[in-house]
């Protein structure tokens, strides 16, 4: 009988649950996109915004394919990806998330069967820390050693055998990004023993006495297991802050053991903070002494002369300005060639439904409306795939962790630290997954801040504004030129994001500034595959975006602008519409920063997707058009004046616009998360507040100064 048979003996009517749990930066992410290939969704966690990556691994390559005998398959496998966490020991929600789920407290989310613990080969003690945690609750554990190149290349030779009988589990070398050992650790998923071994490490007697002690009273207060009440009763006795240990919170009897359990051992010198710590470690520095050898002397390996370079305090910053300008290079260059072509074929398209169709309200919705909205955000799909390949590209290289640790220096001024980069250059790409990203951050305080200043960072959704703008003002300019001016915008926004930093953490959010700590991961080379599948699951969504929200709110804002019908030209016709009452409204409150009551129109209706105002000007200039062709949008505004005449898209009013898009907080998605993120409506309504007075102020400052100065 095989061993596929005998688990489908095990588990005959339900899926085999496999999570995959490690450490940041241990290849996790790539072992999973190589299991599950394209069979995975995203989710979020019930109840909480923590992100849910699961997926359905594929069957691995042998015999039992080519049979046919569905008896010989095999259960199907159900892969979840668990947040990165150094350690079970919770400190921010991704890693509550992550022990929840090992211990089946999360609500629709089954127990796993077996935990494929996703180890770092190149960093093996600092990794193996988080297995010893794993395993003491008692699950079956497999160990996936990634990252066996990095290993081979710093000179380690492991000893696979040695390591697993130390461990007591099955471990199996892979390079995820390459996808080797893949199908082996696929055949081991499928065969591994449905059991946890018995535990190999151990305390000082002492606090083997204390943690014993402490084990018997949550199980019996608590009812739970002996396994799982020996790795609660570790970190419960190990940790100082138990405002996130439920099974102290709840039980006065198991917080008076704690107090009398920790004088006990303070009194017999035993620092009840770091001994299981340092028990584990000491244990797993004994098997590794036994496993791995290092077949060179240790050196300064090309990873640690690269740092030298990235990580200095003038050159790391001239590096990262220059990936930085390199990427709005390749936007302004490289992606204005594909533009072109959908530009062309969505005015095709255009012409197309005028030649077939007699003028009428549906035939103008078509044209003016839908192709004339949702066309013009999708021809900036080229831009924004250049824009996440760039992040994938320095996520996938290690860069990342680089980046965050230079820019420590500056974030220590404004009271944060490196961890809040992360958060905030993912805020780049777009400001949900950002503000998402801040729950590793560990002070609740500094999460709140990065939140608060994370739509600061010029998202993908204000590419579309900068680029027609930019356009607008220097036509002829060259690609170097225009990338200058984008980079100064995301420049503008980075530095208005840490005055409001340091702001709020003297004010409102006063506390300490934290110790920053972080590893770097080594330098590898990117999984092209990784890089396409973040492409392509970005790309999606925006398309997604723009086939759902921009469409709707394109036939919406299309029927306000033609609504009510107006006898006179369409120009006049438009002035009368919802929409243009609407303009005309706010146009007193908008004309100190240059904009009239069309630019108005795009404001309002760019409040609920900052990109929508793209599409909204496509739609204001083609209702207004006299002609019979779709006008280009970068036309009409080059055309477009005031009632004297005067140029309406001049380029201080342009600038001042920009400027407004850089800090005006005007994605209703955003709001929402954040109202998720902080549990209530205060700080999103002081978000939108703060953020929608300061980008009027900047926009003000800019358009009246440059008039004073001549502009």
């Amino acid at each position: 009988m095989t061993d596929s048979t005998l688990l489908q003996a095990e588990f005959p009517t339900r899926t085999l649950t496999v999570a995959l749990a490690g450490n940041p930066n241990s290849g996790k992410t790539s072992l999973f996109n190589a299991l599950t290939k394209l069979r995975q969704k995203v989710g979020n966690y019930p109840g909480v915004t923590v992100e849910k990556k699961e997926g359905k691994m594929t069957a691995p390559a042998g015999p039992r394919q080519l049979s046919g005998d569905s008896q010989t398959e095999g259960p199907e496998v159900s892969i979840l990806d668990l947040p990165g966490t150094y350690s079970l020991a919770v400190r921010s929600p991704d890693e509550q998330v992550a022990r929840d789920v090992l211990l089946g407290l999360m609500p629709d989310t089954p127990k796993s069967d077996l935990v494929v613990c996703v180890v770092d080969a190149s960093n093996l003690e600092r990794n193996l820390y988080l297995v010893t945690q794993v395993q003491d609750l008692g699950v079956s554990v497999v160990v996936a050693l990634n990252m066996m190149d990095m290993a081979e290349r710093q000179g380690k030779e492991i000893d696979l055998e040695k390591l697993s009988r130390s461990l007591g589990c099955p471990v199996v070398p892979t390079v995820a990004s390459r996808n080797k050992g893949i199908e082996e650790l696929k055949k081991v998923i499928l065969s591994a023993p449905r059991r946890g071994g018995e535990r190999a490490w151990h305390m000082p007697p002492a606090m083997e006495e204390c943690v014993a002690e402490l084990r018997q009273l949550l199980m019996k207060e608590h009812g739970i297991g002996g396994r799982l009440a020996f790795s609660e009763a570790v970190i419960l006795l190990s940790k100082e802050d138990l405002s996130n240990e439920p099974l102290a919170q709840g039980s006065p009897a198991v917080r008076e053991r704690l107090s009398s359990l920790r004088g006990r051992l303070t009194q017999l010198n035993i620092n009840w903070r770091s001994a299981a710590i340092e028990a584990r470690y000491a244990w797993i520095q004994s098997i590794l002494k036994e496993a791995v050898h290092q077949s060179v002397t240790r050196r300064l390996f090309l990873s640690d002369r690269i740092d030298l370079v990235l990580t200095h305090k003038v050159w790391g910053w001239v590096f990262f300005l220059g990936v930085m300008g390199l990427m709005f290079f390749m936007i302004f260059s490289v992606a204005t060639i594909p533009m072109d072509w959908i530009d062309n074929k969505f005015a095709a398209l255009a012409d197309l439904i005028k030649e077939a169709m007699e003028p009428s309200d549906l035939r103008d919705l078509l044209t003016d409306g839908v192709i004339a909205g949702v066309g013009g955000v999708v021809i900036f799909l080229p831009q924004i795939l250049i824009l996440f390949f760039f992040i994938g590209l320095l996520q996938d290289t290690g860069y990342m962790a680089r980046a965050a640790f230079i820019m420590d220096r500056v974030m220590n001024k404004a009271g944060l630290h490196g961890k809040s980069f992360i958060p905030l250059l993912s805020s780049f790409a777009c400001a949900i997954p950002g503000i998402m990203a801040a729950r590793s951050i560990e002070h609740p305080k500094d999460r709140l801040v990065t939140i608060l200043i994370a739509p600061w960072m010029s998202c993908s959704a204000r590419l579309p504004v900068y680029a027609i703008l930019i356009a607008t003002i220097l036509p002829a300019a060259a690609p170097l030129q225009k990338a200058g001016i984008m980079l100064t915008m995301y420049l503008l926004g980075i530095f208005g994001a840490f005055a409001a930093a340091v702001l709020l953490k003297k004010t409102v959010l006063r506390s300490a500034t934290p110790v920053f700590i972080m590893e770097l991961p080594p330098y590898r080379l990117p999984s092209v595959k990784s890089v396409l599948l973040q492409m392509w699951e970005r790309s999606f969504l925006f398309l997604q975006k723009a086939g759902t929200v921009i469409f709707g709110l394109s036939v919406v804002l299309w029927a306000l602008m033609s609504y009510p019908k107006h006898s006179g030209d369409p120009t006049e016709a438009l002035n009368h519409s919802f929409a243009g009452m609407a303009g005309h409204v706010i146009e007193p409150i908008i004309k100190p920063l240059g904009y009239d009551w069309r630019v108005g129109i795009g404001l309002i209706g760019s409040f609920a997707a900052r990109e929508v105002f793209v599409s909204t000007m496509n739609i204001v200039f083609n209702i207004g058009n006299a002609g019979d062709a779709t006008e280009p949008l970068l036309d009409a505004f080059r055309k477009a004046a005031w009632p004297d005449g005067r140029p309406l898209f001049t380029p201080l009013s342009c600038l001042s616009l920009m400027v407004f898009y850089v800090y005006a907080m005007q994605c209703l998605s955003t709001v929402a998360v954040v109202r998720r993120e902080t549990n209530g409506w205060k700080w999103p309504l002081l978000q939108l507040f703060y953020m929608t007075g300061f980008a009027y102020f900047a926009a003000f400052v800019v358009y009246q100064g440059g008039k004073l100065l001549g502009f």
